[in-house]
């Protein structure tokens, strides 16, 4: 199967793209900027930017959508608006038959925050494209470089004392990287998962309290003491984390308002189809770190417009 991969350069598309060579795929990666991207042997680089459109795609049988603006400040949501549309324009183009794309884990009885409203609408679109749609919904994913993973990882073991906004209480269900892959990778595999709608998630249902506390205790051996207040708006929330992290504050603000979104499996049904032994937790957290010590590019932000 020969299988397309938007926003390859991102987090999730730098491990996915080998991935899917590995399981055999003909992989044809779309970047923007091919001399910035070191692609895996056996995989083709197609130029392409899909904030300048018209774009031109290849002719495969499957793509995967990771695109995403939220790195790159503004309107975000314009800018992913725009994206979606032209790809589904080169897309039905192109006659591909099968898309897959990565969403957010959120719940649609809650008002969503800016950024996972816009995920939402990103599913709409790509949902309007004459190919058959799979979307996986995660929430925050455990691996070096995942931004979500990062900012915890660096509050967990910078801080040894937090006076933390209240958000540190919302529930959640992180993934670890590699489960992640498996289901990405899974879902080509799984005809009937053509036009579905999946959430995925880890074992474990952790507060963001929990996670930091738990990071600090695998990467330092102790806990920091964490202090909830309920005066820290949004904004001032993102300040703190852009203060204290390396989290840039175009990341950061959108990052804090989804944070007060709860983020749960309420829907196991992709255990039907994908086959995966969720890692817990715990020993996510020691891959992520183990990747940092051993392989630093792992842990090198992903560009603003990729997944």
């Amino acid at each position: 199967m020969d299988v397309l991969v938007t926003g390859a350069s991102g987090f999730v598309g730098r491990r996915l793209v080998p991935a899917l060579r590995d399981a055999g795929k003909d992989v044809v990666a779309l970047v923007r900027d091919p001399d910035r991207y070191d692609a895996p042997d056996g995989v083709t680089v197609r130029q392409g930017d899909l904030l300048e459109p018209p774009v031109e795609l290849p002719a495969v049988e499957a793509a995967y959508y990771l695109v995403h603006s939220m790195g790159a400040g503004g309107d975000f949501a314009a800018r992913d608006r725009l994206a979606a549309r032209t790809f589904v324009d080169a897309a039905d183009a192109a006659g591909i038959g099968r898309l897959v794309y990565l969403g957010g884990l959120g719940g649609d009885d809650e008002a969503l925050s800016n950024h996972l409203a816009s995920r939402r609408e990103v599913e709409q679109i790509l949902a309007s494209a004459a190919a058959d749609l799979t979307v996986l919904r995660a929430a925050i994913v455990v691996g070096a470089g995942s931004a979500g993973f990062e900012l915890i990882r660096q509050l967990a073991e910078r801080l040894p004392v937090m006076v933390t906004p209240s958000w540190v209480r919302t529930e959640c269900q992180p993934i670890a990287a590699a489960d992640l892959l498996a289901y990405l990778v899974g879902v080509l595999d799984a005809p009937a998962t053509r036009g579905g709608t999946y959430e995925v998630g880890g074992p474990d249902v952790l507060t963001y309290e929990a996670m930091m506390a738990r990071t600090a205790e695998l990467a330092n051996g102790r806990a920091p003491l964490i202090v909830p207040v309920p005066v820290l708006s949004p904004r001032l929330s993102a300040g703190w984390l852009w203060l204290l992290t390396d989290v840039s504050i175009d990341v950061a603000r959108p990052l804090v308002e989804g944070l007060r979104n709860t983020a749960v499996v309420t829907d196991d049904a992709i255990a039907a189809h994908v086959r995966v032994d969720p890692t817990p937790f715990d020993e996510a957290v020691r891959r992520a770190l183990d990747d940092r010590r051993t392989t630093p590019a792992a842990a090198e932000p992903a560009t603003a417009g990729d997944g």
